[in-house]
């Protein structure tokens, strides 16, 4: 196991920002930057050895200091939508920023994902480990309470990328954390998805209306395209007339796991035979975003000047359910003051 520390750039402000590398002894690579928290890049061998970098991203720092898409993203302190930017804590209403139409999306235009981190890199029992720290402080993009968030990205031996979440607050706040990397297993550059296959391990999902904003009413996947229980090709139901997908012009939903509170599962699975990389998600989080980047043009130049188009990867995005905290059927994204916020997800990679 090795760690190792570029420059990658410098701030508008001066600050020099940092590249971290981390290499296993199967050569599996893992790259962090400090701004923001990025995961940029993740070279995974394949059945025969060969490695390809799976996530999409840019090469310098200038990509990520725009970043629209959230390329390897760190997304707090709420994840996905909140309906008109607004909602009650306490008895007290917040107002956020609309940047998705009428709606929050991702916390809005000042992202956890344009900010520089401290970082702490080190060896752990685990493997190499990239610990990332922001102080968010009260009112930050419109939230209560001074929060302290720290993020390590840790390689283990056996191809896994660990990514855990701690988090205080000195007041009640919203609490909901993911990464927004998009993964293709083919590599980057390889064009879309839609040949390689999906499995998710939830037998409902979140309905939502023509805003993404969920209605409330958590639905079966059974006999709609929707259901993934059976590993399947991404693109063999994206051009479905079913509302949901229809709306979405592809995937970009929630799945409610299949899982008690507080458990940790295998939450989804994503396979290319083509070159034999296969990558398995687990999560204690209630539920996982899937996206299928239908909302890439080939406006994004990415990594070695690859255009990103559409369906050019997919995002497992773990979380609470959108929207949740106005939902009170939901489960609740609400860390109390002076509680610890911790959670894990993992991406494991193999061969198959």
């Amino acid at each position: 196991m090795n760690i190792s520390r570029v420059k990658f750039g410098t701030t508008e402000e001066g600050k020099e920002v940092f590249l971290y590398i981390v290499e296993n002894s199967n050569g599996m690579i893992m790259k962090v930057t400090d701004y923001g928290a990025n995961l940029t890049a993740l070279y995974v061998p394949d059945r025969n050895g060969k490695k390809k970098d799976v996530v999409l991203g840019f090469d310098t720092l200038a990509g990520y200091m725009v970043n629209g898409p959230n390329f390897g993203s760190i997304i707090g302190r709420n994840a996905n939508r909140i309906s008109k930017g607004v909602f009650t804590l306490n008895g007290i209403e917040y107002q956020l920023d609309q940047n998705d139409g009428t709606n929050n999306l991702h916390s809005g235009f000042n992202g956890y994902h344009r900010r520089l981190w401290e970082a702490d890199a080190h060896m752990d029992e685990r493997g190499g480990a990239v610990a990332l720290s922001l102080h968010s402080p009260d009112k930050d993009q419109g939230y209560p309470g001074n929060l302290e968030l720290t993020v390590t990205y840790i390689l283990t031996p056996d191809n896994s990328v660990l990514i855990e979440y701690q988090a205080t607050a000195d007041q009640d706040t919203v609490a909901n954390f993911t990464n927004h990397s998009y993964f293709n297993l083919a590599g980057h550059g390889s064009g879309a998805v839609l040949e390689q296959k999906v499995w998710i391990n939830a037998d409902s999902f979140t309905e939502s209306n023509s805003e993404f904003i969920p209605t409330g009413e958590i639905r079966s996947v059974k006999n709609t395209p929707m259901d993934f229980t059976e590993m399947k090709p991404i693109g063999r139901d994206i051009a479905s007339t079913f509302t949901q997908i229809a709306n979405a012009g592809g995937f970009d939903h929630n799945w409610v796991l299949n899982k008690q509170d507080g458990e940790t599962v295998l939450a989804a699975r994503m396979e290319d035979e083509s070159s034999g990389r296969g990558m398995e998600v687990y999560t204690d989080m209630p539920g996982m975003q899937f996206y299928t980047a239908n909302f890439m043009d080939g406006h994004d130049t990415g990594k070695d000047g690859v255009s990103y188009g559409k369906n050019a990867g997919a995002c497992f995005e773990t979380q609470y359910y959108p929207d949740a905290i106005n939902i009170p059927s939901f489960p609740q994204p609400v860390l109390k003051a002076g509680d610890t916020y911790v959670s894990t997800t993992i991406y494991r990679f193999y061969l198959c």
